[in-house]
Order: C-alpha cells, then structure tokens, then sequence
C-alpha cells in the first residue's frame, strides 16, 4: 500500500515541512550524486563518513581510542538528510509531504521541526538498542518521519488517505482511515525488527533498518502531546 494524499486540512503554511524536504533534496542533488558520480567507493566513504554507525559510538561510550562521542552523536544528524538512492529519497520525502504538513500545522513551525529531530534521534537510539556492535552506517530520514506518523496517527486517526493498493494484478484506490492504513505499515515494521533482531544476534545485518522505523514512530506517539499545541491566534501567527 502507498499513499496517494489525505484529506485532512491544515491552516497554516507548513515552511518547516517545506524547508526539511528542500534541504534533502538539496544535499542529495548537489552533494551526494556528485560523489556517486565518482564511484562506489567515493560513495561508501561519505556514507561511513557522516551516516550513523552503531558501533561507533558504542565503542566510544566504552572508552575506545578511535571512537568520538560527540562526532558519533553529530552523525545522528548528518545521517537523516542523506539517502541510499533515488528512490530512497522519493519515498521518504513523499510521506513526509503528506503527514507532516499536518503536524507542523499542530505544533506550530518552531516546535515541528524539534519534534520532528527528537524522533529522528529516537529512532536512532532504538537502532543502536538492537544492533549495538553493527558496522553498517544507517542513513535516511524514514525514522523521523515515523515519528511524524506516529503522531499523526494519534492526532488524527479518522482522516482519510488514499491509498495505492495492487491485488495481485488489479491496481486500485482505497481511501482508508489514518488508523487503518498508519496501523498496517507499523505492524510490517515491527514484524520486520522481530526478523532484524535475530539477524544481529547473528551478526548478519543490513538493508532497511526497521526498528529505528519502529523506534520513530512510538517516539513521536509517545512526545506529541508532551508538546503544547498552538493556539488559534498563533495558528496565523508567527513563529
């Protein structure tokens, strides 16, 4: 199932939303595709480089000489505005697109984009929980923006999102509730983090990395009304 929109309305204009997704595709444009440009070799040192290695900071937290805390922590952050691929990028930016603009519109624009790094962080936190020795660099916004869907879901289960859905060789549209259709893809991913969790206790990790997407989305189910919600005034307000 994907997403195609969702008919829940906002008031305001989602500039944070707006800036986040330019800002990805900003650095995937101008500085990542140039580096792919020049090999794979290029690309897996900027990924290591700046994307967030469990192990790295676990070893530094143990007092390992070749490990920096505060460079392991900085990675939690440098980590969400890059993407493995295209479609990598395409699709994390798309539900941001639908999701977030909402709970930008609850929050206000400042507090949005807090939350909106806390569930990143969360869901960074959760990934090191499961793979705590891993040496493959994580990257991608997908975390935070589970985050934004945990709160969505929570904030607005009765909304409707049309939904892509293929049956086998039928193509349809099904508008589901948010509750419906946010509630199945939490499910994959916990069912996946079940899978992921026995692959590292076995040392054999890889790919997609569910549990921060399980991770994100309890945060930010957990965090959103932790959050003051703006008030009518500020809706059409500043900052």
């Amino acid at each position: 199932m994907f997403p195609i929109r969702d008919d829940q309305p906002r008031f305001s204009t989602p500039y944070v939303n707006y800036f986040i997704i330019a800002l990805n595709v900003l650095i995937y444009v101008f500085f990542e595709i140039p580096v792919q440009m020049q090999g794979g070799r290029h690309f897996e040192a900027l990924i290591f480089q700046f994307g967030f290695v469990p192990e790295h900071l676990t070893g530094a937290l143990a007092g390992a000489p070749h490990y920096s805390i505060s460079a392991s922590l900085l990675t939690i952050f440098t980590s969400m505005f890059l993407h493995g691929d295209l479609f990598h990028i395409i699709g994390n930016l798309w539900f941001l697109w639908i999701f977030g603009d909402n709970i930008e519109d609850y929050l206000g624009h400042f507090s949005y984009l807090i939350f909106y790094l806390l569930c990143g962080i969360a869901a960074a936190l959760t990934f090191i929980a499961i793979n705590p020795s891993s040496i493959v660099p994580t990257i991608g916004a997908s975390g935070a923006i589970a985050g934004i869907m945990g709160a969505y879901i929570l904030l607005y289960p009765r909304a409707r999102v049309q939904t892509l859905v293929v049956l086998i060789v039928f193509i349809t549209f099904w508008w589901l509730p948010a509750w419906v259709f946010l509630g199945y893809w939490f499910l994959i991913q916990f069912v996946a983090t079940s899978v992921e969790a026995g692959a590292a206790a076995h040392h054999q990790t890889g790919g997609v990395a569910f549990a921060a997407h399980v991770g994100g989305f309890v945060a930010g189910l957990l965090m959103i009304k932790l959050f003051p919600k703006r008030t009518p005034t500020y809706r059409y307000g500043s900052w």
